[in-house]
């Protein structure tokens, strides 16, 4: 029995003892944990150092309800773990994330440091800097926050470092973002911060001086030929320009500085005009329309999609405004509408598919850098707009490839028409030689037969004096001949008037003269254009043939006129080549012919012949005078101009 006691005794002081050594593991967890993290230490000889794996720990907040004092508790801080890649971020955007960094303050430092977020497009950074006190000074930055009040004014998130007594200090920062956030945090000096950003902003300027510079260039370009694709281009490097305004950070920094919401959504509205104006530019400048109809549907489709996409996440979602990856498609199809025209033998096309080869290339890499599988530090950032500079290169280069070849043709063609004058030339100049050779050896000949002539004219004034006696015989012979003219006339004019007033002439007769409908159009083009054509809606005189035959198509405004558009033949159902016999039936009786023998005569129902005889018969009465007047057809001139009347 004294035994069992001395046994429960001695368990119960190993599981005091026990219970004492968890106890201080426990409370040694977040001491060892601080020790794992690797600490950056401020170098006076180093102008930056970019936080990176060990060096940044993270803690997710799922729901956001930590508060700053619980993420200093030891059971939060122990839950802090070393970044798994070089560049964090918020892969789930619905989080709150933590971050902390250590940095060890040497003895003899004597710059200043600034700590520096690259990405400015995150949504709420609070900053919890330590003081030599213990404490910590929270600073809000963010691109929820108006550009004035940040701290220091930056394009990028900066926080300035009081530099304490020798020691390691942990800095932590709250992160809240809609989108994803690439925390790229940044120890700086001032002096190279400074010195940095003025070489930025001088970069940033270049960029975007190019960009006006070729903006205005290929305006001038649209304003000399007047060709749309020009538009297109101007368009697209804005819309570039306006991505990487909202993308840098510059456009907030100056154009927008006191609206936040309009900053965390801009950037959608560039995307989508990137993809429209890219595809509307490939479509113009390719000739895609004509060389890849099928693609040229697929592209309308698409650019259709965009902008309905647009639409819908502008009144519905903006968080769907994230999903940049869809503008992948239109550039992909871009890319391989430009390959495809190429292959089918338009060379401006070499120079639009390397221009887009590099953007190609440039989205792949941006791809890859967001999901973490590729690190290019600094130049990620610039990567894309790198690519974007030497795709509107290219572009610019494909244009005015195009424009050489366009000239190269017009060039030939010219040379050709002058080819082609030469020869006319020479052969005019060997006609005229013959035609000059014929009038030599005439004049010969007509020189030979003077003399043949002269004979003759003697032979002629003996037979005058012959004419002369029966001079006297034909004058009797004339009298007489004229009483019989006189009888001849008149029974000629009655035939005559006869024939021409319809007693003789059938429609069988009739349609000799005009055989078909194409004959009458023909002789109605003529009569109606016979002084010039004039556009009844702007005036123009210059036109072309319309898609029907004998009629005109004005130059200007591509309005196209029937050749029965005011004639008294417009809207008619009855069949051209009767309706011109009527109007000559009318005409010849000058309106005495009753409408049952035209139907009689054309085979059309008598309502049908009294309706358009009636409107010839008051034509015919308002214009007696004109028409009477002429000597030949002047039933045409019953034809034209019936709005006037």
């Amino acid at each position: 029995m004294l035994q069992l006691l001395h046994y429960q005794k001695t368990i119960k002081k190993f599981a005091k003892s026990l219970f004492a050594n968890l106890i201080l593991l426990i409370c040694l967890l977040p001491a060892l944990n601080a020790s794992a993290q690797q600490k950056v230490t401020i170098d006076d000889g180093v102008k930056q150092h970019i936080f990176s794996y060990n060096e940044i720990e993270c803690l997710e907040d799922t729901n956001g309800s930590l508060q700053f004092n619980q993420v200093l508790s030891p059971q939060v801080s122990s839950q802090f773990k070393p970044s798994w890649s070089s560049t964090p971020q918020n892969y789930n955007r619905s989080s709150v994330y933590w971050y902390r960094i250590s940095i060890k303050h040497p003895l003899n430092t004597k710059k200043n440091w600034v700590l520096e977020f690259f990405d400015q497009t995150i949504d709420d950074i609070t900053a919890y800097i330590p003081t030599s006190s213990g404490k910590f000074e929270i600073e809000k930055l963010g691109a929820l926050n108006k550009f004035g009040k940040r701290q220091i004014q930056h394009k990028n998130f900066v926080v300035g470092l009081n530099i304490h007594p020798p020691a390691t200090y942990t800095y932590y920062f709250r992160i809240k973002s809609h989108q994803t956030a690439d925390v790229i945090i940044v120890l700086r000096s001032v002096n190279w911060f400074i010195e940095y950003a003025l070489s930025e902003y001088l970069l940033f300027g270049v960029f975007y001086g190019m960009i006006l510079v070729f903006a205005f260039y290929n305006l001038l370009m649209f304003v000399a030929v007047r060709q749309r694709q020009y538009i297109y281009y101007i368009l697209y490097n804005l819309s570039v320009g306006f991505y990487e305004l909202c993308s840098d950070g510059i456009g907030y920094q100056y154009i927008w500085p006191n609206s936040p919401v309009w900053n965390e959504y801009a950037y959608g509205f560039a995307l989508c005009s990137i993809s429209v104006f890219a595809l509307m530019f490939t479509n113009k400048l390719l000739f895609v329309k004509i060389k890849a109809p099928r693609l040229h549907k697929l592209i309308n489709i698409v650019i259709g999609a965009r902008i309905a996409f647009f639409v819908i996440c502008f009144f519905v979602n903006k968080q769907w405004f994230n999903y940049r990856f869809l503008e992948f498609l239109p550039l992909c199809i871009a890319f391989y509408t430009g390959i495809y025209v190429y292959i089918k033998g338009y060379r401006p096309a070499r120079f639009f598919v390397l221009g887009y080869s590099f953007l190609f290339t440039g989205f792949v890499m941006k791809l890859l850098i967001t999901i973490g599988q590729m690190d290019l530090g600094a130049f990620s950032y610039y990567s894309l707009s790198i690519c974007f500079i030497l795709e509107m290169i290219f572009l610019a280069l494909a244009l005015s490839d195009k424009v050489r070849i366009l000239k190269r043709q017009k060039d030939k063609a010219q040379r050709e028409i002058i080819k082609q004058l030469k020869a006319t030339q020479r052969l005019k100049e060997s006609i005229n030689t013959r035609l000059e050779e014929q009038v030599q050896e005439r004049t010969r000949e007509v020189l030979e037969k003077a003399g043949i002539i002269e004979k003759q004219n003697e032979d002629l004034n003996l037979v005058n004096e012959i004419l002369q006696v029966q001079a006297a015989d034909i004058l009797r012979m004339n009298l007489l001949l004229e009483k019989d003219n006189l009888e001849l006339q008149t029974g000629f004019e009655k035939v005559t008037r006869d024939r021409i007033m319809s007693a003789g002439v059938d429609f069988e007769e009739f349609s000799r003269i005009y055989p078909d409908p194409d004959s009458c159009y023909k002789f109605l083009a003529n009569l109606k254009w016979n002084n010039g054509y004039k556009c009844h809606r702007c005036g123009n005189t210059h036109s072309f043939n319309g898609h029907v035959n004998h009629s005109r198509r004005c130059g200007k405004c591509s309005y196209e006129e029937s050749v029965t558009v005011n004639t008294i033949f417009h809207n008619t159902r009855i069949p051209i080549t009767k309706a011109f016999y009527m109007i000559f039936l009318v005409y010849s009786t000058n309106g005495k012919i009753s409408s049952y023998k035209l139907s009689e005569m054309l085979s059309i129902r008598q309502s049908t012949c009294w309706a358009y005889s009636n409107r010839i018969k008051k034509l015919l009465s308002s214009r007696r005078k004109g028409v009477k007047s002429e000597t030949n057809e002047g039933w045409s001139k019953l034809v034209l101009d019936m709005h006037e009347e």
